[in-house]
């Protein structure tokens, strides 16, 4: 069912310095700022040729992000992300092995424009887990 890593994704209380700190110190490309206000973040990309850093800064008090950082000031790892090939089928899947899917359970748009749903991270070793399809 899974494909490849698609990124790890990491909440930062500054996207701009962020992005400063892995286009200046690590010489990555960044990609420019852009906003999903329908998931409640500003996102950057830094490609790293075989998958992507995924920058996440809250868009607004009632992002999700804006409760991750307030547990977590500094930032931090937020997710990771796998692609699918059929997402309505890969959901399908982990709902009868019991698997929680977060949200109303219907893929939404994600950053690269493909569906995406988001699983509980209690059903995944404490990690939240993205899947986005390919």
């Amino acid at each position: 069912m899974l494909g490849r890593l698609n990124h790890v994704a990491i909440a930062v209380p500054d996207l701009a310095a962020a992005a400063a700190v892995y286009r200046n110190t690590l010489g990555a490309r960044v990609s420019a700022p852009q906003p999903l206000p329908e998931h409640g973040v500003t996102v950057i990309f830094i490609d790293l040729g075989n998958t992507k850093v995924e920058l996440l800064e809250p868009l607004g008090e009632d992002s999700p992000i804006a409760g991750f950082l307030s547990r977590n000031p500094a930032g931090g790892m937020h997710h990771i992300c796998y692609e699918v090939d059929d997402i309505l089928a890969a959901r399908d899947r982990l709902l009868a092995e019991g698997a929680r899917v977060l949200g109303d359970g219907e893929p939404k748009i994600g950053a690269h424009g493909k569906p995406v749903l988001f699983l509980h991270p209690k059903d995944f070793c404490g990690t939240l887990v993205e899947l986005e399809e390919v």
